[in-house]
């Protein structure tokens, strides 16, 4: 056995589960830590243990199922704490694992994929803290893994919505004793920060957006895609191109740059060198191309060799000709948008095909350089977009211009066949000198000075779609155009030689007004002419080179009027037969196709458009100008350093500024944020622009606190925050120039723009406008009403008062005055409503709690002080302050039951972690408040009943010691009230008990601890003991209700939530709670409506008319959710909602009833003969619906509840529930069985014995009964139609039936009926059905139920009545709707009188009327001529079904139908002879007599 160490004693870790037996022996589960408390004797190896996670409870187990573990003893103040000797981090993850195990099991039933991501993360870390434990690990990596763990224990926590863990910048967890609350404030938001971080990197592999991006990926505005090339696999025998690049299918556009691959007819790269390091990366994609449909990568394929592959003779061929081969294509969105890492190469056996890896890579290409340097280096190709990023970096020049050839339309001419066009391509200066080296095929590539097309064989409209890049330098770029040259080629050499250019064409680069040339198609003008000619600039230069050229329209129209030559086009003419097209594509930071910003950037060549240029940036394009971020800014700070001597563009430049901040703030432009703040530290270089830009600020701010119109003032103060980061770096930079010239002006403009900022401060808030009013009052003025008016106003200010003492610095030359004014009442009157406030407002998010913890401990020392102090100065007669005492109290139980400390609620680690560190907040409150309560003798009436819904909140905290100090309150307040008005009425309404248990609050406990401790007290006041006992059972009563309400509100048990509701409902009455009693009725009419029960919802709104009367008195408060009515009004209201109802329910008779009541109103009351009209032909179309329209009778099903399982209210009862409209007692029964789904059901009728009754289980006893008919007085005896009848066999019944077989006797087996008895049991409902439930409780069986027995005769007597009823009722059914499938009248017409069915009278005739059965029954002489009465009756009622069945009867079933007459011909003979004629007179009369 280990000896404890002095610091150290033995303690034990849970291995095996174990399920202790007795009272002696301790269930644990794995994981649980326990300390050895006390060791018996070492034979039975059993250790006593108690829990170390403050568990009260101690027990044995084998010892064989622990293991063993050091602890740690430490010692603060007089409490003894015992912790894990392991390092923190191990204790970190240990504890973390424990909290996520007991969420993990609560997750595993509805949230199955929170599951498993939740397990994965758990699997994880206990791998990780093995590695900890091992203690193997070195120190690189030993830091690495805490970063890893800490990471998934943080974004562990915020999945599952747990607190979050604020660290050091080591990884450990920040005590907060030992920070201040500003340090632990923003260490919290530097958590947060970094949490967020990490789950969006945590989420990448699981989570996706809607349009399926990666979050890692979306979160970043630059993205790059990585291709390595790793082979070529095509039989072409001459030199190829590869053009690889991003295309979008939808758009049907390439997106980026071409990257050219050279490969020649050996099958290896034309440059050997390059073979195995053929790597581009495609860059500058954003989040736009991102949430394309599709992205494809293409390579297209061109041959370079002989005109076709098939010609032979390569001597005579033409060679060096461009050809399309083909083209492939690969869908690479998944891989964009990170939903697939990387595509890897094939193996190493390839067939045809090209071959390349490709990786997706987030950030620009600088970033990927240095994060990705094993793909990514410096002689990787890069491929960029067509187009700009979406965030343009200061520096980033760029300056190319994307030149896409299209097609055109060439005719043959002279030519048998078409042409075979070549366009060749030259970049030219304006004296027609070819630019050297200034277009580019792809990246990749070498540049050229000429580019040829790729050749289409004999097609008069060659689409070409080939894309190049034209580089050249800005200087010279308004002199630079583009000449085409259009070449038939031939496949012969000898043939080639002698062709020469047929056509040409040109396009200008830049426009006359100095911008370039517009992104889009252009179509340009095909001149034909001398070759030379073709090539002389002088010729041609001076001729509109589009079609659509705005400036030339004349011209071309000249030209186009004629194809010969044309004074001034030099020789050549316009080729109306053919036409040529390109498009355009400007990626340039210095060049732009806006003229206002051209005239911004290039201000000093027309200083006298400046104003205007300034003017426009306004108008113009946001796109464009963030674009040219850094070109715009530069300037327009230039514009105000050469003007630094006047001020006369200051307030343009500055609105143009404040425009441009203004469009990065915008959400569209916000990625530039970064641009900006890049440009101000790196490329910023007005030095005395600090100057300017603080003077307009200053003149702005002035304005406005003026109270002038100042429009821009708004954009400006949404601005400052750039605008001073202007003013402080052009400041620095002048201070470094001048080594600290101007400091003191620069500190003095400082401090009166921050004075103009206060000013603009106090005029925009008029309480601020008032402090300055005071500040400004003399002291020798303080006397009489003006101090007295003065005091008025701050009282009224004191919030904006205080936060001005704090800012005005101690040696203020006005905080005195400030001071002065205020009194200790007020600030602590003030003090208490901001502290309530913020404690209201939940300042800080829910799961930072360690800063939540550190302000509710600020609270409480602050309310203690406060306490102390106001129990000093404000507790004597003469300066008591009920208000300020009165806000106290509301803070006190405010900050009691804020959320924050409702440790209940909370999982045991984390109560565990608070209760240590914190300690229970709740229970020093709580004792202050009571300790306070009792201290304010006469004083305490004013609280009352004001205090009694806070005292009673605060009493329902689950907190034993905390209720039992302050349940006694209450019975305080019923002597004082009892003292001070001889009743305590106000008290026992306790109109917010409802309130606060349907929140969560009270329980079982606090029902007894109530009870107890007010009885308790009572006793040593004899004389208050009835009415206090009469208090108690009141409210022990409605909290039972309210207890049992709270658990099913959260039931899936509709019918369980409609129970307790009555039960409230009915309670609330009979105490004359109107209105909690009306608040219910419409809590549970709202329940019926969701099950479509109309008809028991317009029962429980026809309880709230029945408390109104026929009067014009407005409604009692009551009645205020109802708007201002009068009982009249309100009661009329709710009959047409009640009658709407009645006929959904298709309940008429009920409808009837409260149209006549109306009608009454209309006719002698209110005298509305209009509204007696529309009532009238309502009530006569009910009237008709009952003649007419068929109703289905419910069935009635009695449902037992047995077993101790239920609740209360339906522990071992029985109720009759009415059923739906044909729904079956199965689907009754399934459906009642899905409510309880671990009941067990009971297959007997019987009433189960005490051992079901008394079980802990739960048990279901449900089958049919049949409701007794109850015929009103006003129908008996009168001739009443069966629709009429027919209504009241399932409506109106309180009675039910339930009839089971029983054998007594000996038993016939050719007549069964002979000694078949009928026990029926009779169940009486405490309400008549329908009503306000579709169930009611049957009253106690042992008492009230009756069960009798029936003879065997007697059945048979009944069974006859209820067939010629069943008869009767089916040929009146069939007489009113002629729709109704013939079927059924057939069976049941069949099944009487075919004798091979078995199913008629027949078994009667053989059992009863016999000379045997009349000796041994002389008693039954009358029930034998019933019998035989109801049997001759069946005759005339048989007739007239088959009389209708052979005028419904199909002609295939006539042979049925036929045979059927022809045995109720035989056995009518029979009866008529044996037991004499009847007849019809009238079927309604006959019906009701049978």
């Amino acid at each position: 056995a280990c000896k404890p160490h002095p610091t150290v004693i033995i303690s034990f870790l849970v291995t095996w589960n174990f399920i202790g037996n007795g009272e002696t022996q301790l269930s644990l589960e794995v994981g649980d830590a326990v300390q050895i408390q006390e060791v018996k004797a070492t034979t039975d190896k059993l250790f006593p243990l108690i829990s170390l996670l403050h568990i009260p409870l101690q027990g044995a187990f084998p010892a064989s199922f622990v293991h063993l573990k050091e602890v740690v003893i430490e010692k603060q103040g007089d409490q003894v704490l015992v912790m894990s000797a392991e390092m923190p981090l191990v204790k970190e993850v240990t504890t973390t694992l424990r909290e996520w195990g007991s969420i993990w099991k609560q997750l595993f039933a509805n949230k199955r994929r929170r599951v498993k991501q939740v397990q994965g993360l758990m699997c994880e870390l206990m791998e990780w803290r093995s590695q900890l434990l091992s203690g193997t690990l070195p120190s690189d990596e030993f830091k690495e893994l805490k970063q890893k763990v800490t990471s998934k224990i943080d974004y562990g926590n915020k999945i599952l919505e747990l607190d979050q863990v604020v660290r050091d910048d080591n990884g450990n967890i920040l005590d907060p004793e030992r920070a201040s609350v500003i340090s632990l404030f923003r260490a919290h938001e530097e958590a947060t920060a970094k949490i967020n971080e990490r789950i969006k990197e945590e989420q990448s592999n699981i989570q996706t957006d809607h349009s399926g991006i990666s979050a890692r990926i979306q979160s970043s505005p630059t993205h790059s895609l990585y291709v390595f090339v790793r082979n070529f696999v095509c039989r072409i025998g001459e030199d190829s191109e590869l053009f690889m690049s991003l295309y979008d299918p939808v758009k049907q556009a390439i997106i980026s740059e071409n990257y050219l691959v050279r490969w020649g007819s050996k099958g290896f790269p034309k440059e050997i060198d390059m073979l195995n390091n053929l790597k581009v990366v495609f860059t500058d994609l954003g989040n736009k191309d991102l949430c394309r449909d599709k992205i494809y990568l293409i390579c297209q394929i061109v041959r370079v060799g002989r005109m076709d592959l098939k010609e032979t003779n390569n001597k005579k061929c033409t060679q060096g000709l461009r050809r399309p081969f083909g083209v492939a294509v690969m869908d690479i969105s998944d891989l964009i948008k990170g939903k697939v890492e990387f595509f890897p190469p094939s193996l190493p056996h390839l067939p045809p095909g090209l071959w390349v890896t490709m990786k997706a890579l987030v950030g620009d290409i600088v970033q990927i350089r240095k994060e990705y340097p094993h793909l990514v280096d410096r002689s990787t190709v890069v491929a960029r977009k067509l187009g700009f990023p979406e965030i343009i970096m200061p520096g980033d020049v760029r300056n190319d211009i994307y030149l896409t050839l299209q097609g055109g339309d060439f005719d043959k001419y002279n030519k048998t066949t078409q042409k075979n066009v070549e366009v060749i391509m030259w970049v030219c200066d304006e004296e027609g000198k070819v630019i050297q080296n200034s277009i580019c095929l792809g990246a990749g590539d070498k540049a050229v000075s000429e580019y040829r097309s790729v050749i289409y064989y004999q097609i008069k409209q060659p689409r070409w779609m080939e894309t190049i890049k034209v580089a050249v330098p800005l200087e010279e770029m308004h002199k630079i155009h583009l000449r085409f040259m259009f070449r038939h080629r031939s496949s012969q050499e000898s043939k080639d030689k002698s062709e020469k250019n047929f056509a040409m064409a040109f396009v200008r680069l830049m426009k006359e007004d100095g911008t370039v040339l517009q992104d889009g198609l252009h179509d340009l003008v095909v001149f034909k002419g001398d070759s030379k000619r073709m090539e002389d600039v002088n010729c041609y230069l001076s001729l509109p080179s589009t079609r659509h050229h705005h400036g030339d329209t004349h011209k071309v129209a000249a030209l186009n009027r004629s194809s010969s030559n044309v004074s001034g086009s030099g020789g050549l003419s316009v080729s109306s037969r053919d036409s040529f097209s390109i498009s355009t594509l400007v990626c340039s930071t210095k060049l732009t196709q806006t003229v206002g910003l051209l005239g911004l950037l290039k201000w000093r060549t027309r200083p006298e458009l400046l104003r205007e240029n300034l003017e426009k940036l306004k108008i113009i394009d946001g796109e464009e100008v963030v674009k040219f971020l850094q070109d715009t800014l530069d300037a327009l700070f230039n514009i105000m350093m050469e003007n630094s001597q006047s001020d006369d563009y200051d307030i343009l430049v500055f609105d143009a500024l404040i425009h441009i901040i203004g469009l990065i703030a915008d959400r569209k432009f916000q990625h530039f944020n970064t641009v900006l703040e890049a440009y101000i530290k790196q490329h910023f270089s007005a030095t005395l622009a600090y100057k300017k830009l603080m003077s307009v600020l200053r003149r702005y701010l002035d304005v406005s606190s003026r109270g002038e119109q100042c429009e821009p003032i708004l954009r400006t103060l949404k601005a400052l925050e750039y605008i001073f980061k202007f003013i402080v770096r052009s400041r620095m930079l002048y201070s470094q120039l001048y080594e600290g010239k101007e400091q003191e002006e620069f500190e003095e403009s400082l401090k009166k723009l921050f004075e103009s900022i206060n000013s603009l401060m106090r005029t925009d808030y008029n309480t601020t406008l008032l402090l300055r009013v005071i500040m400004h009052v003399h002291p020798s003025h303080y006397n009489g009403d003006t101090f007295q008016h003065i005091q008025d106003i701050v009282v009224s200010l004191l919030r904006i008062i205080i936060r001005t003492v704090i800012t005005m610095g101690r040696e203020h030359a006005l905080i005195s005055r400030v001071v002065a004014c205020m009194t200790i009442s007020d600030f602590l009157m003030e003090s208490f409503l901001l502290f309530k406030d913020l404690i209201g407002k939940h300042v800080y998010p829910s799961d930072w709690m360690a800063m939540i913890m550190v302000q509710n401990r600020v609270f409480l020392r602050a309310i203690n002080t406060y306490a102390d102090t106001m129990n000093q100065k404000f507790l004597n007669n003469d300066d008591f302050e009920v208000q300020l005492w009165n806000n106290y109290f509301h803070l006190a139980v405010a900050f009691i039951t804020q959320e924050s400390l409702q440790l209940q609620h909370f999982s045991s680690t984390k109560r565990n972690k608070i209760l240590a560190k914190y300690g229970d907040m709740r229970g020093l409150i709580g004792f202050a408040i009571r300790d306070i309560w009792y201290k304010l003798g006469s004083h305490k009436i004013c609280f009352i009943p004001g205090m009694v819904g806070p005292i009673l909140e605060m009493t329902l905290i689950p907190e034993e010691e905390l209720r039992r100090a302050t349940i006694p309150i209450f019975f305080d307040m019923i002597t004082c009230e009892q003292a001070h008005s001889g009743d305590f009425h106000k008290l026992k309404r306790l109109n917010s008990l409802d309130h606060e248990v349907e929140g969560g609050g009270g329980d079982e406990q606090y029902m007894q601890l109530l009870e107890t401790i007010l009885l308790d007290c009572a006793e040593e006041k004899p004389t208050l003991r009835p009415q206090v006992q009469h208090f108690v059972a009141l409210v022990k009563g409605l909290l039972i209700r309210l207890l049992d309400y709270r658990t099913v509100m959260s039931d899936d048990s509709r019918n369980n939530r409609m129970s307790c509701t009555v039960n409230l409902l009915n309670f609330y009455k009979d105490i004359n709670r109107e209105g909690m009693y009306i608040r219910y009725l419409y809590k549970l009419r709202d329940l019926h409506l969701e099950g479509e029960n109309y008809t028991e919802a317009a029962y429980t709104l026809l309880l709230h008319s029945r408390l109104l009367k026929w009067l014009d008195e407005m409604c009692s408060p009551q009645f205020e959710s109802h708007g201002s009515q009068t009982q009249r009004q309100l009661k009329e209201t709710l009959y047409d909602t009640i009658i709407e109802y009645f006929d959904k329910g298709k309940m008429w008779e009920e409808a009837i009833t409260l149209c006549k009541e109306l009608a009454e109103q209309y006719e002698n009351e209110i005298f509305d003969y209009e509204l007696l009209s529309k009532r009238l032909e309502k009530q006569a179309k009910f009237y008709e619906n009952i003649m007419k329209i068929l109703r289905p009778k419910p069935d009635y099903f009695a449902v037992g509840y047995y077993g101790h399982g239920y609740p209360p209210f339906l522990r071992n009862k029985v109720f009759i529930h009415r059923g739906k409209e044909y729904e079956r007692r199965e689907d009754f029964q399934n459906q009642l069985m899905s409510q309880f789904p671990s009941a067990v059901r009971l297959n007997t009728t019987t009433i189960p014995g005490d051992d079901v009754r008394n079980s802990p289980l739960q048990y279901i006893q449900c089958f049919t009964v049949r409701p007794v008919l109850e015929i009103p007085p006003r129908l008996k005896s009168k001739p009443v139609p069966d629709q009429i009848i027919n209504f009241y066999k399932s409506n109106y019944v309180q009675r039910f039936h339930y009839s089971r077989p029983v054998r007594k006797g000996p038993v016939d087996p050719n007549n069964e009926f002979v000694s078949m008895w009928i026990e029926r049991t009779t169940f009486t409902t405490v309400y008549k059905l329908p009503g306000i439930l579709r169930w009611f409780e049957a009253t106690d069986m042992k008492h009230v139920s009756m069960c009798t027995t029936l003879s065997p005769l007697e059945n048979a007597i009944e069974t006859m009545e209820s067939t010629n009823e069943k008869i009767l009722t089916m040929i009146n059914q069939y007489q009113t709707d002629w729709t109704l499938p013939i079927n059924p009248l057939s069976m049941l017409l069949n099944g009487i009188v075919d004798p091979a069915v078995m199913g008629g009278f027949a078994k009667y005739e053989k059992a009863f009327f016999t000379d045997e059965y009349n000796q041994q029954h002389p008693e039954d002489r009358d029930k034998l001529l019933r019998l035989k009465d109801l049997i001759a009756w069946q005759i005339p009622l048989l007739g007239g079904g088959i009389s209708l069945h052979g005028k419904r009867v199909m002609d295939d079933l006539r042979p049925f139908h036929e045979r059927m007459e022809e045995c109720f011909k035989q056995l009518k003979k029979k009866v008529e002879k044996e037991y004499g004629v009847r007849e019809l007179v009238r079927t309604d009369e006959r019906g009701r007599r049978g």
